[in-house]
């Protein structure tokens, strides 16, 4: 399966791409599945109330948005049924401040086919780095989104496999994230390169259980790089390694 799950669209502050344009380069890219995973506070605030300078308060009222955003991406995954698997996603950023980008507690993110969880291993996170906890309270299939986990599991005085093994049996995944646009400075994970060339850790997930995604992060639908989603989703598969949602 050719798989990205992190795509944006103009739902996005930073993204002014039609999902429409980004599902049709996903396509000619020769993806099979893929993911639209707007920001969290791109969608719930609707853009026009939500200001770079201030953020969303921490208890906003996403109101209806969250389902219209849905419903949206619902009717192009009927549309576009014969030439690739939409999937409709949410990006949510765990960031606590005073004025926050965060979600806000009361929001209701459910009955999204997933969500990714940025900023897991942030000091500032609201999930004061626990995904267990955190992916009960989305109630979807959980990501965790560009961040080394191997690093992260570390820093918590965990063991990598128990931790994998955890996250397998909660039904959590973790994102490959093969970005390589402007937007991001045309920079790679280093995580990502090392987890490519590191057996040890490949064998670790393997064994765990644990399902990976790709995502390309993709904000720019001209600057998208089918290929090394691609390569990413092949070099997977061959470590003997499950996708999320493979065979569903």
């Amino acid at each position: 399966m050719i798989q990205d799950l992190h795509a944006h669209t103009y739902y996005s502050f930073c993204s002014k791409d039609k999902p429409e344009k980004v599902i049709e380069t996903a396509v000619l890219g020769g993806v099979q599945q893929l993911g639209i995973c707007d920001h969290n506070y791109g969608v719930g605030c609707a853009r026009t109330e939500f200001c770079w300078d201030q953020g969303a308060k921490l208890n906003a009222d996403y109101g209806l948005t969250l389902q219209r955003y849905y419903d949206h991406i619902n009717c192009l995954r009927e549309k576009y049924r014969n030439r690739i698997k939409i999937l409709c996603g949410i990006e949510i950023c765990t960031l606590k401040s005073k004025d926050s980008y965060a979600l806000p507690h009361g929001a209701d993110v459910s009955f999204f086919d997933f969500c990714l969880i940025e900023n897991l291993d942030h000091p500032m996170s609201i999930t004061n780095g626990d995904i267990f906890a955190y992916a009960k309270r989305c109630g979807c299939p959980t990501g965790i989104a560009h961040t080394d986990m191997f690093a992260f599991i570390r820093s918590i005085g965990e063991e990598p496999y128990r931790y994998f093994r955890r996250m397998a049996e909660a039904g959590i995944f973790w994102e490959i994230n093969v970005n390589y646009d402007s937007l991001h400075n045309f920079k790679t994970h280093d995580y990502v390169t090392e987890f490519f060339k590191n057996k040890e850790q490949q064998a670790i997930v393997k064994k765990s259980g644990v399902r990976l995604s790709v995502g390309f992060d993709g904000h720019i639908a001209a600057e998208y790089k089918a290929a090394k989603v691609q390569s990413a989703c092949k070099l997977i598969k061959d470590m003997g390694i499950h996708l999320v949602f493979e065979g569903k």
